[in-house]
């Protein structure tokens, strides 16, 4: 059973003010808790139905859980529906990534949908890395988390100011620009930044000016533009292929 003061928490890590204040966010679910398994996030309490707890038991008896109606956790739940599970877990520390390999930089980012996307997307292709504007969407937003589907343990994402870690990198820095050139043309190297802009307004000025090569989707239709989280994952795509 959930208590009063249970449910006060987690309905209250539904609003950032209050995640960052607790240094807690929700994992909701039955697809992403169990991914908790697997994570090195530090689970402080699950809140899941009898039939999950029982299910899963190999998986989670070293966990701290509590058994919960399906009632209970809908109400609880920032989900439309969530039946199965809901996790409580802390925020982790972060720090800015090195120069290793391929690292995704985002500028404005501010749908959290599209963010949680990127970081399944960043999952996919291996990198591990994501570093963010302050402005972009909160990374421990429920949607967030949710739209990873389970890559939310496996990528790190860093918020930070942007355009002073772009001054400081010693390595290329690709910016999707609409004048950009050709990926499909483009030579990567095998470490750089990807830059990916604000959904409505591109990369902003500030970052801009870092960005060592520019480089474009090309169009063969006659759509205006990309959705940022499928643009990352062409340009993603062509470059591993390198």
């Amino acid at each position: 059973m959930i208590s009063k003061n249970q449910l006060k928490l987690l309905r209250a890590l539904g609003q950032k003010k209050q995640r960052k204040a607790q240094g807690l966010f929700l994992v909701q679910g039955e697809k992403n808790v169990l991914e908790l398994a697997n994570s090195d996030l530090k689970t402080k309490q699950i809140f899941a139905t009898a039939d999950f707890l029982s299910s899963h038991q190999d998986r989670l008896h070293h966990f701290e859980c509590v058994q919960a109606t399906e009632d209970e956790l809908t109400k609880a739940s920032t989900l439309v529906s969530n039946n199965a599970a809901i996790a409580v877990v802390e925020i982790p520390d972060t720090t800015a990534p090195k120069a290793e390999g391929i690292i995704i930089g985002l500028d404005g980012v501010s749908d959290p949908g599209n963010l949680g996307t990127i970081i399944r997307v960043a999952d996919w292709y291996g990198i591990q890395h994501i570093v963010a504007s302050n402005d972009c969407a909160d990374p421990y937003n429920p949607k967030t988390i949710s739209a990873t589907m389970g890559s939310f343990g496996r990528v790190k994402v860093t918020q930070l100011d942007l355009p002073a870690y772009l001054e400081q990198s010693d390595i290329p820095i690709y910016g999707a620009f609409l004048e950009g050139n050709s990926v499909h043309n483009a030579r990567f190297s095998e470490q750089g930044i990807l830059l990916m802009g604000s959904e409505s307004h591109g990369i902003g000025h500030e970052a801009a000016q870092f960005v060592t090569d520019k480089i474009t989707i090309p169009s063969f239709g006659g759509a205006e533009s990309l959705n940022v989280a499928m643009a990352t994952g062409i340009i993603l795509d062509n470059m591993r292929r390198r």
